[in-house]
């Protein structure tokens, strides 16, 4: 069943649902219209099943909708990779001018290509993690290229100094910096550890629109090529377009059909973005083990996005 958002007064709505409310100034109902129509006709929304979908601006919510009763704002999820923009987030905030090897490292270019996050699963501590196995082996072959994998940031926390924190010590540290609640670490992981609600992920990028977080003037900072065969020494990339990468976080730019928006799928199908113009974000939000999940979520997020900014429902 699809449940569309409401359009209601700033008073009442803040009564009834607190922060998670629409933004009066914001909120337009073609706009809402466009984009609940997309995730609950498109083709490649309905392919998903149940997901919950939201926009916002630094004001709040604007429109928000369920497909299906699986998911909402409040329900927690595993966000997999989602978590490398919330740890490039925590990295800027603490250092506001990275050096060129901390660049390299949060672009994957660090050479330590050989992390398996399974590794981790079972790891204590944040530098427990970095050693399983061979998890913190260098590629020197590698080096200067990019590779996506959870090693770089894993290697960028032990120079920050967060090696010997556990899952509780880490979830105070970064979320305590960004000043985000409603996130967590499952596992020590900086790359892909993380859970927690969609509404809660949501108030993280809303701090980055709202400039509140560095991250919004590092969001397309010093773009990488990502697609093997395509760029000159690209390693291994999960993303199937031309997009470049910048610190922790895709920009989808890929010349046939980008719209220049930033974002950090996770494997599991949760999808977060903000727009090219860094003033609205956007998540889809969803649980699923399969090979092509965050694919599907990020086919079906790009149609919401687009419906939503054209104000005409995008059903393909």
């Amino acid at each position: 069943m699809w449940k569309p958002a409401r359009l209601l007064g700033a008073l009442a709505l803040a009564a009834l649902f607190g922060p998670h409310a629409a933004s009066a100034q914001g909120a337009d109902p073609a706009r809402i219209n466009a984009a609940s129509t997309t995730a609950q006709q498109a083709p490649s929304c309905k392919r998903l099943g149940d997901f919950y979908w939201e926009i916002g601006d630094a004001t709040g919510v604007l429109g928000s909708g369920q497909v299906g009763s699986d998911y909402g704002p409040n329900t927690s999820i595993k966000i997999a990779s989602a978590s490398k923009w919330v740890f490039g987030a925590y990295f800027v905030q603490k250092v506001a001018q990275p050096s060129a090897e901390q660049v390299q490292e949060l672009e994957m270019k660090s050479g330590h290509t050989k992390f398996n996050p399974v590794k981790c699963v079972f790891s204590r501590t944040v530098d427990g993690c970095f050693t399983a196995g061979d998890n913190s082996t260098v590629q020197a072959e590698n080096i200067g290229h990019f590779s996506y994998g959870g090693g770089h940031s894993q290697k960028l926390a032990l120079e920050l100094g967060l090696g010997g924190m556990n899952s509780e010590a880490l979830t105070r540290e970064i979320m305590g910096t960004l000043g985000v609640s409603g996130l967590s670490y499952g596992h020590p992981q900086l790359a892909g550890g993380l859970e927690g609600t969609p509404a809660a992920y949501a108030a993280f990028l809303r701090k980055i629109v709202s400039g509140q977080l560095r991250m919004k003037q590092y969001l397309d900072y010093a773009p990488v090529c990502t697609l093997p065969g395509s760029c000159p020494g690209a390693v291994y990339s999960p993303a199937k377009a031309a997009w470049h990468y910048s610190l922790d976080h895709w920009i989808e730019d890929d010349p046939g059909n980008g719209d220049g928006a930033f974002s950090s799928p996770g494997a599991f199908g949760f999808y977060p973005w903000i727009a090219a113009d860094k003033s609205t974000y956007g998540v889809l939000a969803r649980q699923k083990m399969s090979a092509t999940a965050y694919v599907e979520s990020v086919d079906c997020g790009v149609l919401i996005r687009k419906a939503w900014f054209s104000k005409a429902p995008v059903l393909r």
